[in-house]
């Protein structure tokens, strides 16, 4: 089905790390594949040259050959293979061509020139396999990120092609997201499909993958049966840098603190969007200031609306903050607050990383702005121009723009998202030296390895509402276990 023969690849931009190395692999048909492997490795790029977008989309040098069903990949047209290779990818935006959810799950199949009443039926499969009702005569750009992964999976689904690639398709979803994602998949498989993933979080595809492929540095350093993946310790694949294949040998890092330290007093955090939907309807609550928090709940939930509005970027909002006893609107709050979004590619305006870093301070300081690049395992990146980082290279230096930014109230949103394990542990380490400084960390996450080594308390919200919130002590992590390993 698929077959890479000796296969190299380098970026015209010359990033070396992110390229291909004398890769063989062979995926046969109706085989689930799992790519991992720390960030920058390679796996993006092997999903890449199956789909097409190497070298039709980026441009560089390739070697080898990569054939799908028989054919040459790399001379066929782009419209060709999709007919029968159809990707998610990791920011779900760079894939829509449509205003609205029911054109957008349309629109493969249109341009297949389907029948309307085949399209129709299809749609309709989709939404009843995905479990998606709640999101149909939607406008994209109203969804919650892991709303649109979930409409991007749908697309495809209603494709049917017989190859699916998917690059880091859970970094955006809620433990339920997360859970449906991997019964489509398994639905894709007894469906005959082939299917490649490139993940950092593997524990649910534990059960339906056939091989990992841990690659290393742009090749394969190894090749494991998924009956041998299981039987890794934690620390062994701690050692190669991935995740754990089950949640339930987490631990938290939390300690136990004063908690009757000063606290951030939040009140009338009320918002409704255009329409009238009401996204907040939270009265009154409390906080502990100078903490890391993390807010947690399904997609949709108002994690990012609370965020937007406690930093003050929702112009409309009338709610206030009450903090060393001055009460902060809108405006003041902006003063006091950096976002880091859930999509960076907003924030990134410079030509280099380093620029990036000089631009959130309020006076240039090379040499902090490399310190903080190092931490985050970016200088060698300092001349590069952002937009041609991956996913998770760009979410690094988003960070440490805010970092240097040096605002009271640093605020992330999805801050792990597409982040390896090593990553992920240096930015729980740039947050906890954040919180050293008296900063009020938050951290809207899906994460759940994230909130236990780094988070001292949590905030639960359910419809806009607040479900829960509780400080991170054994017991409660224990319960936030459970919630994610449903």
């Amino acid at each position: 089905m698929i077959n890479l023969k000796n296969v190299s690849f380098q970026y015209e931009s010359g990033l070396q790390n992110n390229g291909l190395s004398d890769v063989s692999l062979n995926i046969k048909k109706g085989e689930v594949v799992l790519l991992c492997g720390e960030s920058g490795c390679g796996k993006t790029t092997l999903t890449r040259l199956i789909n097409g977008l190497i070298p039709h989309y980026f441009s560089g040098t390739l070697s080898g050959e990569v054939l799908v069903n028989v054919r040459d990949a790399s001379k066929l047209p782009i419209h060709e293979i999709a007919k029968h290779v159809g990707s998610v990818f990791q920011n779900p935006r760079s894939q829509f061509y449509c205003m609205d959810t029911n054109s957008e799950l349309a629109f493969g199949c249109e341009n297949q020139g389907l029948l309307v009443n085949e399209i129709e039926k299809r749609i309709e499969l989709t939404v009843s396999h995905l479990n998606i009702q709640d999101l149909m005569n939607r406008n994209i750009f109203n969804l919650s990120g892991g709303e649109k992964q979930k409409i991007a999976c749908g697309s495809v689904h209603t494709g049917s092609p017989d190859i699916i690639v998917l690059d880091e398709p859970s970094s955006n979803l809620d433990p339920q997201g997360t859970k449906t994602l991997g019964d489509i998949i398994a639905h894709w498989k007894n469906e005959g499909k082939t299917i490649v993933i490139a993940e950092h979080r593997l524990h649910y595809l534990r059960d339906v993958a056939d091989r990992m492929i841990y690659m290393r540095e742009g090749r394969i350093e190894k090749i494991f049966s998924m009956q041998e993946a299981q039987k890794l310790e934690t620390h062994e694949l701690m050692s190669m840098g991935l995740r754990p294949l089950v949640l339930d040998t987490l631990s938290s890092d939390y300690k136990s603190y004063d908690i009757t330290a000063e606290e951030i007093e939040l009140s009338d955090f009320n918002y409704a969007y255009r329409g009238g939907k009401k996204a907040l309807n939270i009265g009154s609550l409390s906080l502990p200031k100078g903490k890391i928090i993390g807010i947690i709940g399904k997609n949709g939930a108002g994690k990012s609306t609370f965020a937007r509005c406690l930093c003050g970027l929702n112009k409309k909002f009338k709610g206030k903050v009450h903090v060393d006893n001055r009460t902060c609107n809108h405006k003041q709050c902006l003063e006091k607050a950096y976002m880091v979004m859930q999509d960076v590619n907003h924030q990134l305006f410079t030509e280099t990383v380093l620029d990036e870093v000089l631009l959130s301070m309020n006076e240039d300081n090379i040499e902090k702005a490399k310190t903080i690049l190092d931490s985050l395992n970016l200088l060698h990146m300092q001349e590069l121009h952002p937009m041609s980082l991956s996913g998770g290279q760009k979410q690094r230096v988003a960070i440490a723009s805010a970092i240097a930014s040096e605002k009271e109230f640093i605020i992330f949103d999805e801050p792990t998202s597409g982040l390896d394990l090593r990553h992920m542990i240096q930015v729980s380490e740039n947050m906890k030296k954040l919180r050293s400084m008296n900063k009020t960390v938050v951290i809207i996450t899906h994460d759940l390895e994230l909130i236990l080594k780094t988070c001292d308390y949590v905030l639960h919200l359910r419809n806009g509402e607040v479900k829960d919130s509780y400080h991170l002590e054994e017991s409660k992590a224990s319960q936030l276990i459970s919630l994610f390993a449903m």
